[in-house]
């Protein structure tokens, strides 16, 4: 159940990329950049010490045994949210990621916290994470994005069982974890050939790794300490 929260808020996957040819002999020396992991592999090695502590710190048991718990938590999500959204727009991440529009979590999540019983007046007032990485450059943008992009599948894990014990839905109060709905998978697939296509050399996807750890901490301070 850890993992399954931290993938509501943070966590990342990166599907295994089979090649059905890359086992085939060659003369060739292999060039460098065949060489290297891709920038997705790169990000979720990079990422992964991180993402074990955040998952040893939460607790799902309590985050989500009642609407209270439940709604704090999206606050605190949204704080983090709109703290960072913005700065993955400063950063140009529009460059690497034509529809990152169409991605924002903001919305979902006020959309959620208006559903439980705030009022708009009240989400205007929730604090907002002050910790949260600036982006420099469209692939430290595509860094932090990548923390946000992975919480999406993890929503979706969490879904049923906030329906089952809170009675919500993917139309009301739970947008957030609903996230693209049955596009979740293919949204993913193509958040990381963008991601690949953009970290396409050591210095951007060193880059981007560097924003998506510093990103990751952040959560963790944000959920497990400021929240506590």
């Amino acid at each position: 159940m850890g993992s399954e929260l931290l993938s509501a808020c943070a966590v990342h996957y990166c599907p295994p990329i089979v090649n059905p040819v890359s086992h085939v002999a060659s003369h060739r020396n292999p060039s460098p950049s065949s060489l290297r992991p891709s920038a997705m592999a790169a990000l979720r090695d990079a990422t992964w010490t991180s993402h074990q502590r955040l998952e040893r710190r939460l607790d799902v048991k309590t985050r989500f045994a009642d609407l209270l718990a439940y709604r704090s938590y999206l606050q605190h999500m949204w704080g983090f949210c709109i703290a960072l959204e913005p700065r993955l727009a400063a950063g140009g991440v529009d460059a690497a990621l034509a529809d990152h529009v169409e991605r924002r979590k903001l919305p979902l999540l006020t959309r959620d916290l208006l559903a439980l019983g705030l009022a708009p007046s009240a989400i205007e007032r929730l604090s907002h994470c002050g910790s949260v990485p600036r982006c420099c450059d469209p692939s430290a943008a595509l860094g932090c994005a990548y923390v946000l992009e992975g919480a999406t599948l993890g929503g979706r894990t969490l879904l049923p069982l906030v329906q089952a014990r809170l009675g919500l839905s993917a139309q009301h109060g739970a947008c957030f974890l609903a996230s693209y709905g049955e596009l979740t998978a293919s949204r993913w697939r193509s958040f990381g050939a963008s991601v690949d296509a953009w970290c396409a050399t050591p210095a951007r996807t060193a880059s981007a790794t560097a924003s998506a750890q510093a990103t990751f901490e952040a959560l963790e301070r944000w959920l497990c300490e400021e929240a506590a």
